[in-house]
């Protein structure tokens, strides 16, 4: 097995997200963690690097050390992911891109819609894999649930619904909070709060299940929480370039949710249900007949769910083993790239530059139609309206 050698940026001691992505990039062995700038503190960086096994040499301050170490060296790391500040995303994926360097980076890619489009392009030009780390994509029942649309179980698609909504930011007298108040803070999160945060999850998962992508939508939204600046809770109306009519909920104000991140496709011939609170059972109702249960790792499933299924039917999966899956993917794809070998379509799954660019498109889309009191906007990046 060819293992391949991986950069952490970000991700530190007591980071919420740095501990999935190593579980994910080390579950299969494919990748090694060989260099790494963990904490805006050097020191505690360097420290909590070595305690994980890098070497002190390759143990930096911070990403422009780390950029300056990589780059000259004949072993250089293959792959670098990006868990830094929503601020930060676009200059550090660009400066790696550029060194020759697959990224893979933390959603939102970029924080304006320019920026997204220069990080394409620079992808397309360099040859580098620029990955977004839209990563409930990566579980085996979402994956089914594409390839059944795909092929045709449902006919053609009607209407998407859409959740992300949780209940963990309702509480105002939090809105001082450090953790909480950056979330709601333009000059740290941009034009968008909630929407940008967890609403483009949800998008994301009705595009890449669907096969379409959001082509206008008018947006509702409201600060539950009176004195923040950006929004909280969000209503989206969206219509897709192949028809669909998706209508989106996204909030971090609903009490009593806890993830929240639900999704139900409505077609000609039949219905699909999903929710990543429970991961293993796929719901479809077929036109005429009765609702069945589709369990995670059952025979004679699809290729696409083959692939990301890891634990035997019955048992519990999580989000790492989903992160999991799109490590594989990118594993695959740099080996592919490396070797002239055409890639696997099941390996083909992992969210690409173009879907963080689409996605900042409708972060911006958002905003501007909910100043407007909902006036429909064009959710397409310039560089892909034809």
């Amino acid at each position: 097995m060819t293992i391949l050698k991986w950069g952490l940026i970000g991700g530190g001691e007591g980071s919420q997200i740095g501990p999935a992505h190593r579980l994910g990039a080390g579950l299969d062995g494919q990748f090694d963690l060989t260099a790494a700038a963990l904490d805006h503190r050097p020191e505690e960086g360097r420290a909590y690097a070595q305690k994980l096994g890098v070497a002190a040499d390759r143990a930096y301050g911070d990403w422009k050390e780390m950029l300056a170490g990589e780059q000259g060296r004949e072993d250089r790391i293959d792959l670098v992911t990006v868990a830094t500040p929503n601020d930060t995303h676009f200059e550090i994926t660009k400066s790696f891109l550029e060194a020759g360097i697959h990224v893979f980076c933390e959603k939102p890619m970029t924080m304006t819609v320019e920026e997204g489009e220069e990080i394409v392009k620079i992808s397309q030009a360099t040859g580098k894999i620029c990955a977004v780390n839209y990563g409930y994509t990566g579980y085996p029942l979402v994956r089914h649930m594409k390839a059944m649309i795909a092929r045709g179980d449902l006919g053609a698609v009607r209407v998407i619904r859409a959740d992300f909504a949780h209940g963990h930011h309702s509480d105002a007298a939090d809105a001082d909070n450090p953790r909480i108040r950056w979330r709601y803070d333009p000059a740290k999160i941009g034009v968008s709060a909630q929407f940008a945060d967890c609403g483009i999850h949800a998008l994301h998962m009705a595009s890449f299940v669907s096969g379409q992508e959001a082509e206008s939508l008018s947006a509702d939204l409201i600060s539950g929480v009176s004195s923040r600046v950006l929004e909280d809770d969000a209503m989206v109306n969206l219509r897709m370039d192949g028809g669909a009519t998706v209508r989106l909920w996204t909030s971090s104000i609903a009490l009593g949710r806890q993830h929240g991140l639900a999704i139900q496709i409505f077609g000609e011939k039949g219905g699909l249900s999903w929710a990543q609170e429970q991961p293993n059972q796929l719901i479809y109702t077929p036109l005429g007949e009765r609702t069945q249960i589709i369990e995670r790792g059952s025979d004679g499933l699809s290729p696409e769910h083959d692939r990301a299924n890891r634990v035997t039917v019955g048992h519990a999966e999580g989000m790492p083993l989903a992160f999991a899956n799109l490590y594989s993917d990118l594993h695959e794809a740099i080996k592919s790239q490396k070797e002239g070998k055409e890639l696997d379509p099941a390996a083909d799954l992992f969210p690409k530059a173009i879907d963080g660019l689409r996605s900042m498109a409708a972060v911006y889309a958002v905003a501007k139609s909910g100043k407007e009191q909902g006036a429909w906007q064009d959710a397409r990046p310039p560089m892909l309206r034809t």
